[in-house]
């Protein structure tokens, strides 16, 4: 069971995660959990990071450290009185560690990615032995564990991580023994590498953290408790029509995360779907609703298209020339140079005469795009790159519409008929997911006359 940053933010919220956990306990499960840092702490230790590299004068490190330890006091000697002064004395030794290594990046003005990644691990070096002592405040035996400790090994790519293969062994030897006779309380977001180097997974990383540790340990389910009744059929904030969806599949479910549905890591998919274990995603503050069920195969219904998802922020960009037609290694030399300066292209497509591709990549690459791309235009290996910031993508995902004619067909015609003019369209081979980019002030509309269209708020179907 994994716990998000709202789930462990409060006091009366980690009462829910002890309530929770103990009414499984008590029906004979054996349950490994995951936690986040709590609500804003990594944004607020992130905000402070950048302050003490940026500023001239003495940062106000102990002003903000003195907030962060009255706010993990209070709910320590609220959840866990009884084992408050042996988890305080842990909590103000890590405050200790940070406000150290925070005096050292202002002296130095030096933030390397390997410190960068240990300092914003501190939210949950502060969350974790919380929750664990909340547990045994109820007399559920606890250990806590951290990402490194529970054996999550990770590549040395700092801020963005992944966990290796031999994760799996180090998790069995060293989480699956302690759950016959405790709940292990493990710090997400967090591994290492092979030489002990302290990495992180991504934000949201703990639902990463937490389908490795639920592959490492063979667990018959993974649920991953939010803010959320479960994954829905678009974002309730611009859809208020909505609906929860009681199942889908592991492909589809990825292929939303990634077009910015946020209730799942997009990696936390990749061990579940290894190991064939379901994740179950539930809200937190009402236990009692079901969530929804991801599985390996999908749910047969009537429904062609389930899900929709919008992408803003985002950027296209044209890279166009004749010189491209029937020339090989362009688009090697397109992506070496926009992976070089680390630029994530997130939607491709091309043109059938081989003489335009479009890209859309997040606005925040676009200087780094054109700088890696204008010296291949200079070579004459393309003619011109254009860009436009102002536009948005639209993700339509279903497993039915594989095989199933005239969805496209339904999709721009609805599109079509409400004047929203489509700039880019992509498809993968899998036909779960049919892409394109509008105008960005037609992406919200666009949104909502699909989600109309296909009528996903009705339960009809399912």
């Amino acid at each position: 069971m994994k716990f998000g940053g709202t789930s462990v933010g409060e006091t009366d919220c980690i009462g829910r995660v002890a309530d929770i956990v103990e009414s499984h306990r008590s029906a004979g499960d054996e349950v490994a959990v995951v936690v986040s840092a709590c609500s804003g702490v990594t944004d607020q230790i992130i905000a402070v990071t950048d302050e003490v590299m940026a500023s001239k004068e003495q940062p106000r490190i102990e002003t903000f450290l003195s907030t962060i330890r009255e706010r993990h006091l209070r709910l320590l000697n609220a959840v866990a009185p009884d084992h408050a002064r042996e988890v305080a004395a842990v909590i103000d030794d890590r405050l200790t560690r940070l406000q150290n290594i925070l005096t050292a990046v202002h002296t130095l003005k030096e933030l390397t990615p390997r410190s960068r990644d240990y300092v914003i691990s501190f939210g949950e070096r502060l969350s974790a032995p919380i929750v664990c002592a909340a547990l045994k405040q109820r007399g559920i035996p606890s250990v806590v564990l951290d990402g490194v400790e529970a054996g999550i090994v990770t590549t040395a790519n700092h801020g963005d991580a992944r966990a290796l293969p031999v994760s799996e062994e180090r998790i069995r030897a060293r989480v699956a023994p302690l759950l016959a006779d405790s709940v292990p309380v493990i710090m997400g977001f967090m591994g290492a590498t092979e030489q002990g180097v302290v990495t992180t997974l991504g934000r949201s990383g703990s639902d990463y953290s937490a389908a490795v540790i639920g592959a490492g340990i063979d667990a018959d389910e993974i649920w991953i408790w939010t803010d959320v009744d479960g994954v829905m059929t678009s974002d309730p904030r611009i859809i208020k029509d909505a609906r929860v969806l009681h199942d889908i599949s592991y492909l589809e479910v990825m292929e939303l995360s990634f077009f910015g549905a946020k209730v799942l890591h997009p990696r936390s998919i990749e061990p579940a779907m290894q190991k064939n274990i379901p994740i179950r995603v539930k809200n937190s503050f009402r236990p009692d609703v079901p969530g929804t069920l991801v599985l390996r195969d999908k749910h047969q219904e009537k429904r062609v298209v389930k899900a929709l998802a919008l992408i803003e922020k985002v950027a296209l960009v044209n890279i166009n020339g004749a010189q491209m037609v029937g020339r090989p290694g362009v688009a090697k030399t397109i992506f070496s140079a926009l992976a070089e300066r680390e630029v994530n292209v997130m939607m491709i497509s091309q043109g059938s005469s081989e003489a335009n591709i479009s890209l859309i990549i997040d606005e925040s690459h676009l200087e780094a795009a054109i700088a890696a791309l204008t010296p291949i235009a200079k070579q004459g290996i393309v003619r011109e790159v254009t860009y436009d910031r102002d536009v948005a993508a639209v993700a339509v995902v279903g497993a039915g519409m594989a095989g199933s004619p005239g969805t496209g067909g339904r999709i721009f015609s609805a599109l079509g008929h409400a004047g929203i003019n489509v700039m880019m369209i992509s498809q993968g081979s899998s036909e779960v997911n049919v892409s394109f980019v509008v105008k960005g002030g037609d992406g919200k509309r666009a949104l909502q006359v699909l989600h109309d269209e296909f009528r996903l708020s009705e339960n009809s179907d399912d």
